[in-house]
């Protein structure tokens, strides 16, 4: 009994949105299996700093010192609600190494650098700088990964 249809190989090689591909060939090409295993060793790195970060954020609801939400401002409570979730959903994503965890996770990034801004002492000042240098990181190590990967399809698919 067949469960799925087979896909054409090109039809397999087209969809990069499927995380298990089976009967596809292995990539062989040393460069793009170096930059692809970057890529993810890095969204791992950083899925374990974002749960340290949305645990973090969840303690201050959970298990705070007094209550949170009657001495601050609502949008510093709705901040706080807001990394709590988006940090672990972007943690669960970057583990994946999924395309959505590192959408969900620049989504937080670029919120966290936001709020740093306009709400003095939520997040310190240094996350800026780090933030900022993340998302370079990542931009490069997903353009390097592409690059590396066109590059095996224009060889491999001649």
């Amino acid at each position: 009994m067949k469960l799925l249809p087979r896909l054409s190989k090109a039809a397999a090689l087209s969809d990069s949105g499927v995380a298990i591909r089976l009967g596809e060939p292995a990539r062989i090409a040393g460069e793009d299996n170096r930059a692809g295993l970057f890529l993810v060793v890095f969204m791992r790195l950083l899925a374990g700093l974002w749960v340290i970060q949305g645990l973090s954020q969840w303690s201050a609801i959970l298990l705070p010192p007094q209550p949170l939400f009657d001495n601050v401002s609502a949008l510093r409570g709705a901040a706080v609600i807001f990394f709590a979730t988006v940090n672990l959903v972007a943690a669960v994503g970057l583990w994946l190494a999924t395309p959505w965890g590192g959408v969900i996770w620049l989504l937080g990034a670029i919120a966290q650098i936001f709020v740093a801004l306009a709400l003095p002492g939520f997040f310190s000042m240094l996350w800026i700088g780090a933030d900022i240098g993340l998302i370079v990181i990542y931009f490069g190590l997903i353009w390097r990964a592409g690059h590396a990967g066109t590059a095996f399809f224009r060889q491999s698919h001649r």
